[in-house]
């Protein structure tokens, strides 16, 4: 069972200064037009090789365009052990539809 929260409620915690990591699971082209603000990126098809970049100890949401991808990469996150891994419901389109800010991602 992948745990899901959708946009109103990361943007809640985000406000309330909850320590979360945000993980953008899209392409590099897709991640160029935008971002939601102080996201890493992994791409999808890295996840297995650099999961072991993630923290196990304090919440990573993570999202794609749509909520699909990124619901398969919670699905393996947590066959892999990882019981923090949450889906932004909707994904980016849900997020900007509520208006919510999307920035340049931080190269790095």
């Amino acid at each position: 069972m992948v745990t899901e929260i959708d946009s109103e409620g990361l943007q809640a915690r985000l406000t309330s200064g909850d320590d979360i990591l945000l993980v953008d699971v899209r392409t590099a082209s897709e991640v160029a037009q935008g971002a939601l603000p102080n996201a890493i990126h992994i791409p999808m098809a890295v996840i297995p090789v650099r999961s072991n970049e993630l923290p196990r100890d304090r919440d990573v949401v993570v999202y794609c365009r749509s909520g699909a991808r990124s619901y398969h990469t919670c699905q393996f996150l947590a066959q892999q052990g990882f019981e923090n891994a949450i889906n932004l419901r909707g994904g980016i389109i849900a997020w900007a539809r509520h208006g919510y800010e999307i920035a340049p991602l931080e190269s790095g």
